[in-house]
């Protein structure tokens, strides 16, 4: 692991991984699929080679669907049900879910794809008040 790599683990710490911190998109997917297999507003992805990871523990407890007729997959840990990275079925890119990722990377959003199919909700949340814990 060098400085410039970052961690990775499931909610439960089955799964770990390292990962270089050189990743070329860095997508918010609004489209209903990816709505479906993170159960939140958008999916949060970065993108990077395919050989860009090291799996430390837990790559056999995790799982995979892909979706039929498209090109998204869902990889979790069997366990807790967090999403991990997968290899897209291409082959081409991996795919890291940002929040698997104990660091934040150095890439920021680089666009919101799919706004079309967003969440009607989605502005109303993003003009909502924030708070530090649990809101009364």
């Amino acid at each position: 692991m060098t400085q410039d790599d970052l961690t990775g683990s499931c909610l439960c710490g089955a799964v770990t991984f390292s990962i270089a911190d050189s990743f070329e998109l860095f997508h918010l997917c609004h489209c209903l699929q990816c709505r479906k297999t993170t159960g939140t507003a958008h999916a949060s992805n970065l993108f990077t080679t395919p050989d860009n990871i090291r799996w430390h523990t837990g790559e056999d407890v995790l799982a995979r669907y892909d979706v039929e007729g498209r090109t998204i997959s869902n990889v979790f840990c069997n366990r807790c049900g967090s999403r991990m990275p997968y290899l897209s079925l291409s082959g081409k890119a991996l795919v890291v879910p940002a929040g698997s990722l104990d660091q934040t990377p150095s890439l920021e959003p680089i666009a919101n794809i799919f706004w079309p199919e967003r969440a009607a909700w989605y502005e109303a949340a993003m003009a909502a008040p924030t708070f530090v814990e649990f809101a009364d």
